[in-house]
């Protein structure tokens, strides 16, 4: 019999515990930041003086109560339970959850196509959320000082953009360093803010009676419209829980889940409540209620504890970004990009350079347009909201197809989760004219550039379709008029088996020689995060020389060809990498303003780019990441020729 997720945590032998407490750590540092900070915010939010809600007893247990079990049914039950069992050796996120509901890599018509499409817009939209993430929470922390030194309040904004630089700068040491270094601060900050509640709930012990769930539905029943807009600051608290899915590549599944349930999730408890139990003593407390629960000796370590959490807070939403960046690529949804993989041992920890300096001038930016933390909070939600919900319909098919549910369990479920995220986004879509319109045009750009990559490749593929020459044709006609043949190894590139690269056209076509050797190479990217060894490559033998060979890596995996050409046995191939030359092709696209004739090869590519689109795609491709680096090639045995191509 299968024993529960509660039951395998409470029973974890202790060399497992011990075995994971290291990664436990980490994942505080790496994946708890931002819902660990949430407390600095959300309750004064909820209570801020545009919602015109009276702090009253019932009005503070009914939306602490929202807060709750908010926690307890979306991060816990959703995301720690039954999302983080939707992953693929390891790895977690929105695009590992659409490829379990359809392949990614194929052609999917229909619902499949929409489901799809479904999934890349909500990574494009995590990716709008995680600008906001780390302008909000450090911008929360550093308004602390004014509590405590009001002459520095005119210092907020400098200390909040210094304060940025320094987490973006740090993220090229890569997860595993920060994560050490930022486990041990996060874990004092949980252990502070649960403190800080537990003597506050001490003093008004009656805040328990939020447990209930009925005290939200008595505040509903009375606020209504304001209930329903306060739903928007109740998010506010659970924002976190989209991060804590995609990035469990970077600690693993079981580490996140005691980092959540041992740590996280009893400290918040414990914060918020603590929070609600100052309101009912103090309405006047709702200025800044978390900073307003420590004694006036503590506030200023306090406050300097706060800005250092803040600073992890925006690591969880900055590593998903780099881990759906690279997930992106891989799959072919955007260009090549430099990945750099910052771990040995963890495939998943991951930093993308040109992604992350393009965080940092965002998050600077919409510090400097927003200015304060609540009119930031203003716009903040309506993304991740969206995504949230695209997550519950995904998971919803997972569950019914994937895992077998019955239909009335999967209505039970993933209805009731269906229902609360989209009463989450009605109350978030009061804050598009706030703000929230940014994170929604931030996605809808993502999700073009995503889109407009993903067809003109196939565009190109189609393109260059009607014109490939099978291999056994060629074959037969070298045999007929020999070329000359010099020693070596010549390994040739190209994205399509059967056929003869053009680039090794080209070299013929020019050169009038062919090498001895004749390998021509495609790697192909599976659906899977990684590929065993033993299954990473097929070798084809046509005789004369020539052989196709097919490497396959996981979209978690760098893509390193000379190491697993290295790895490859076979008795009639032998590559030495002394004599190895790799011929790569470039193409320059350039876009054709009247539309091209259908394609001959069969394919079908859909209705064609319009030109702008062209135009976008040309410049994406002509800044993706040199082929050589991506596929971790020696530059001094490398090839490149280069092809102009009309799209």
């Amino acid at each position: 019999m299968r024993r529960s997720l509660a039951a395998s945590l409470m029973t974890t032998p202790t060399s497992t515990a011990k075995r994971h407490l290291p990664l436990t750590l980490i994942a505080l540092g790496v994946v708890f930041g931002d819902i660990g900070t949430s407390p600095l915010y959300a309750m004064r939010e909820a209570f801020a003086e545009t919602h015109g809600l009276a702090v009253e007893p019932e009005t503070v247990l009914g939306v602490l109560s929202l807060v709750l079990w908010s926690l307890f049914l979306i991060v816990s039950v959703k995301y720690a339970v039954i999302a983080m069992r939707a992953d693929r050796n390891g790895e977690g996120g929105i695009l590992i959850l659409t490829s379990l509901v359809t392949p990614l890599r194929g052609r999917p018509v229909g619902a499949r196509r929409v489901f799809v499409l479904l999934g890349l817009f909500g990574t494009a939209l995590l990716v709008g959320d995680g600008m906001i993430t780390p302008s909000i929470t450090v911008l929360s922390a550093v308004e602390g000082l004014a509590i405590v030194a009001p002459r520095l309040e005119a210092f907020m904004l400098p200390i909040a953009i210094a304060v940025l630089v320094v987490l973006f700068v740090a993220q090229r040491r890569g997860t595993d360093a920060v994560g050490k270094v930022f486990g041990p601060v996060m874990l004092t900050w949980f252990v502070v803010i649960a403190a800080l509640g537990v003597a506050s709930v001490v003093r008004e012990p009656g805040v328990l009676a939020a447990l209930d769930p009925r005290h939200a539905a008595t505040f509903f029943a009375h606020e209504r419209w304001k209930a329903f807009i306060v739903l928007g600051s109740v998010f506010l608290a659970v924002t976190g829980g989209e991060a804590l899915y995609a990035d469990i590549g970077h600690v693993g599944k079981r580490a996140a889940r005691i980092g959540w349930f041992a740590v996280a999730l009893p400290a918040l408890l414990l914060n918020y409540a603590g929070q609600g139990a100052l309101l009912l003593g103090s309405p006047a407390a709702t200025g800044n209620p978390f900073f307003r629960l420590a004694p006036a000796w503590a506030l200023a370590p306090l406050v300097g504890l706060a800005t250092l959490a803040a600073i992890i807070a925006s690591q969880a939403l900055i590593s998903g970004v780099f881990s759906l960046t690279m997930q992106a690529v891989r799959l072919g949804y955007l260009p090549r990009l430099k990945v750099d993989h910052t771990s040995a041992k963890a495939f998943g920890q991951v930093y993308v350079g040109g992604v992350n300096w393009l965080l940092l001038c965002a998050c600077v930016a919409l510090v400097l347009a927003f200015g304060s933390s609540s009119d930031l909070a203003a716009a903040y939600g309506v993304a991740v909201t969206a995504t949230m919900l695209i997550t519950s319909i995904l998971l919803a098919v997972v569950a019914r197809e994937v895992w077998h549910w019955s239909l009335p369990a999967v209505a039970a479920s993933m209805g009731l989760f269906l229902l609360i995220d989209t009463a989450f986004l009605g109350a978030n879509l009061a804050k598009v004219l706030h703000g929230g319109w940014f994170p929604l045009v931030v996605g809808a750009l993502v999700f073009t550039v995503m889109t407009t990559w993903r067809r003109g490749r196939q565009e190109l593929r189609a393109r260059f379709g009607s014109s490939e020459l099978p291999i056994d044709r060629f074959l037969d006609s070298i045999r007929a008029a020999p070329p000359r043949r010099v020693p070596g190894t010549a390994v040739v590139m190209h994205g399509v088996k059967g056929v003869v690269p053009p680039v090794l056209l080209a070299n013929l076509r020019h050169n009038h020689v062919l090498h001895q050797t004749v390998v021509m190479l495609t790697v192909e990217t599976a659906e899977e995060p990684r590929v065993l060894r033993a299954e990473r490559t097929t070798v084809k033998v046509y005789g004369d020389g020539f052989f196709q060979v097919v490497l396959r890596f996981g979209f978690m995996e760098r893509a390193n060809v000379p190491a697993a050409l290295a790895d490859l046995v076979h008795p009639d191939l032998n590559l030495d990498p002394d004599v190895t030359t790799y011929f790569l092709g470039r193409e320059l696209v350039v876009p054709a303003e009247r539309r091209r004739p259908p394609s001959q090869s069969g394919r079908r590519t859909g209705r064609p780019l319009p030109l702008w689109r062209k135009r976008l795609f040309a410049l994406l491709a002509r800044n993706a990441a040199n082929a050589a680096y991506y596929y971790s090639l020696p530059s001094e045995h490398v090839i490149e020729v280069g092809v102009q191509v009309e799209l």
